[in-house]
């Protein structure tokens, strides 16, 4: 497939370079928004904090966005592909590009599947309740310009979907959940699009919850909520509650889900394994997901493409 030429932002691919674990650079990075993020009255595209001696191997987390944007991973072969705008982690702090980013891309390149990870807005130094509102916008743009850009991406607009870690999970539930009103005033044909994505995967959400235990009202999972994967651990600090209360929303509301909760491995794991833990396992859960939605092609679907 001819990749398609799009505006590199190089200033950014050099700011945070990739993890050893991720197989190629992207292959363009595309800003959301055309001039200042709805609220934001200056553009920075963020600063790479400095690695974590422990962490091996390394993660490269981008603080200090307000110009966010969309890395782009496109799949190779015959489309139109599905896509997955990623969300990474970061307690809304950062953004984690490499661990809950590319890697993640890499993976659903492998499947077929083009991907994007969506360097949303961070903090602002006093930010405003809620926290979620500024990612929430980014969002529903991400899913309006991935639609707009269908054909040129060669990716089906019918088949685009969110997939979140830890915080990002948090910003794709709301992504998923928040579609029938417009976080943002229109501002252009982007915005005719629909911004309700047509599948979610939510990895060890952050905070869906209240204290009581119960899902929030921010959160507002209806028959109008996509299909939804799950995963967490029964270890972590972020309550998989958050999981559990989200999949029984669906269940109440007659959507589609699946979720796993696996006995350990903790918080912020991505795709790389835990000792001791088979929580790495989950990508191969997800992948029969994918193709039990359609996502993906199913497996005697595809032999008969070869043949």
């Amino acid at each position: 497939m001819h990749r398609p030429v799009i505006v590199l932002l190089c200033g950014l691919l050099s700011m945070a370079a990739a993890s050893p674990l991720s197989a190629r650079e992207p292959d363009a990075v595309v800003p959301l928004w055309p001039e200042l993020a709805p609220g934001e009255t200056e553009t920075s595209r963020g600063t790479a904090l400095p690695r974590r001696e422990s962490e091996n191997p390394p993660a490269t987390r981008v603080t200090g966005i307000t110009a966010p944007t969309l890395d782009l991973f496109l799949a190779d072969g015959d489309g139109p592909h599905s896509m997955v705008l990623i969300f990474p982690g970061g307690a809304y702090k950062y953004v984690v590009v490499d661990k809950e980013g590319s890697e993640i891309a890499d993976w659903l390149n492998s499947l077929g599947i083009s991907a994007a990870v969506v360097r949303y807005r961070t903090l602002a130094p006093d930010p405003k309740p809620p926290t979620w509102v500024r990612p929430l916008q980014d969002g529903q743009r991400a899913v309006r310009l991935a639609r707009v850009h269908a054909a040129e991406w060669n990716i089906d607009s019918h088949r685009v979907g969110v997939m979140g870690f830890s915080a990002g999970g948090q910003a794709a539930a709301v992504v998923a959940t928040r579609s029938a009103e417009p976080a943002y005033a229109a501002i252009d044909v982007t915005d005719e699009q629909s911004c309700r994505p047509d599948f979610a995967l939510l990895m060890y959400p952050w905070n869906l919850v209240d204290f009581s235990g119960q899902l929030n009202d921010w959160v507002p999972v209806d028959a109008n909520t996509p299909p939804t994967f799950l995963v967490h651990t029964h270890d972590d600090g972020v309550s998989s509650l958050s999981s559990v209360m989200y999949y029984a929303a669906l269940k109440q509301a007659k959507v589609a889900g699946e979720l796993h909760v696996f006995a350990n491995g903790g918080h912020g794991y991505g795709m790389r394994p835990i000792e001791n833990s088979h929580v790495d396992d989950w990508p191969q859960h997800a992948e029969r997901w994918l193709r039990l939605q359609g996502i993906l092609p199913t497996v005697a679907s595809a032999a008969q493409d070869n043949e």
